[in-house]
C-alpha cells in the first residue's frame, strides 16, 4: 500500500508486468519523441483571449491539454516503484519556476495539484499562484526548506537522499515527504522557449515516481505536406520522455495525436472533457 498509488495487478498486461523486471530501472525504459505543436492556432486563440482580458501563458494551454489528455487516457499517470506499476491517485505537475533577477542560476521546483477535468480557467488560475509563489527570490518553497536542512549538515544529504530511496523503494515514505517532493509527480514540464532555447529530452528521475517530462522549446520553422507540396509551418516543439513500461506505443501514440489536437483546437479546453475514464 502507497500513500500515492494503488498498485495495478489483474487487469495489466503482462507483458508490462514482466517488463518492469527486464527494465528494473527508468534510465532503462525511457522512450523519446518531439511532437510539433501548430504555433498559429495557439498564438491566434491567446491573442483573442487578451482582447478579453484573459492573458493565459503557452504553458496554461499545454498543462490544460494534458489534463484533458489524461481524461481519456489515464494510463499515463500510471508509475513504476520497486518493479510493480502503480495507478496514482491524484494529478501532480512539476515545473521549474526561475527566481526573479535569477537568470544565471537555477530556479525552484515544487508541483502543482489538478483534476483531469479542470477548464483553462482553473488551471490559469493555480499556475499563476503557483509562479507568483515561487518566483519571489525572498521565499523558499517546501522542497527548498528540506534540502536546505539535508545540506547543514556535512554527509547529511548522502544519509537523506538514500534513506528516501530505501522508504520510496519500500513504501514507506510519509505521504508528507511525497506532497514535499517534486520527483514524485505525473509529469514534470519545462518551458525553455521562455529563455529562447530549443526543446530537449529532460530526463525522468531515478528518484521518486515520475514518468513524463515534457520540454518546449522555441517556436521554429518545420516541413509539412499540404495541398500536394511541401510547406513551412511555424511550431513549437515539445520533447516528450516517457517511461515504456506504464503503456504501450499505440496507447502513447493515441494519447500524444490527443494532446496535438486540442492544441489545435484551444477553445476545447475552455470545457470540461465529456468523460473522465477512470480505468487505468
Amino acid at each position: 500500500m502507497r500513500a500515492d498509488g494503488k498498485r495495478i495487478k489483474s487487469d495489466a498486461d503482462p507483458m508490462y508486468l514482466v517488463a518492469a523486471h527486464f527494465m528494473s530501472k527508468r534510465i532503462d525504459s525511457m522512450n523519446m519523441i518531439t511532437i510539433d505543436i501548430p504555433f498559429e492556432p495557439m498564438n491566434k486563440y491567446l491573442n483573442a483571449k487578451r482582447k478579453e482580458g484573459k492573458r493565459y501563458s503557452h504553458m496554461t494551454l499545454f498543462i490544460t491539454a494534458f489534463l484533458h489528455t489524461l481524461a481519456e487516457y489515464p494510463a499515463l499517470n500510471r508509475f513504476v516503484i520497486n518493479k510493480k506499476i502503480y495507478a496514482r491517485n491524484e494529478i501532480a505537475v512539476g515545473m521549474v519556476v526561475l527566481k526573479e533577477g535569477k537568470m544565471d542560476q537555477h530556479g525552484t521546483m515544487d508541483k502543482m495539484y489538478f483534476k483531469a477535468d479542470y477548464t483553462i480557467d482553473e488551471v490559469d488560475q493555480i499556475i499563476k499562484e503557483y509562479v507568483d509563489k515561487n518566483r519571489n527570490i525572498e521565499d523558499e518553497n517546501g522542497t527548498d526548506r528540506v534540502v536546505r536542512k539535508l545540506l547543514s549538515v556535512p554527509g547529511l544529504v548522502r544519509v537523506g537522499v538514500n534513506l528516501f530511496k530505501f522508504m520510496d523503494k519500500h513504501n514507506l515514505l510519509p505521504k508528507k515527504l511525497i506532497d514535499l517532493s517534486p520527483f514524485h509527480a505525473s509529469a514534470v514540464f519545462t518551458n525553455l522557449a521562455s529563455i529562447r532555447t530549443g526543446q530537449i529530452y529532460h530526463h525522468i528521475y531515478e528518484f521518486g515516481t515520475t514518468s513524463l517530462s515534457l520540454a518546449m522549446g522555441s517556436p521554429r520553422e518545420v516541413p509539412v505536406r499540404k495541398n500536394g507540396e511541401v510547406v513551412f509551418e511555424r511550431c513549437m516543439p515539445i520533447g516528450m520522455v516517457m517511461d515504456e513500461r506504464i503503456a504501450s506505443g499505440s496507447y502513447f501514440a493515441l494519447a500524444f495525436r490527443k494532446f496535438k489536437n486540442l492544441l489545435e483546437k484551444p477553445e476545447l479546453l475552455e470545457h470540461k472533457p465529456e468523460r473522465v475514464n477512470t480505468e487505468c
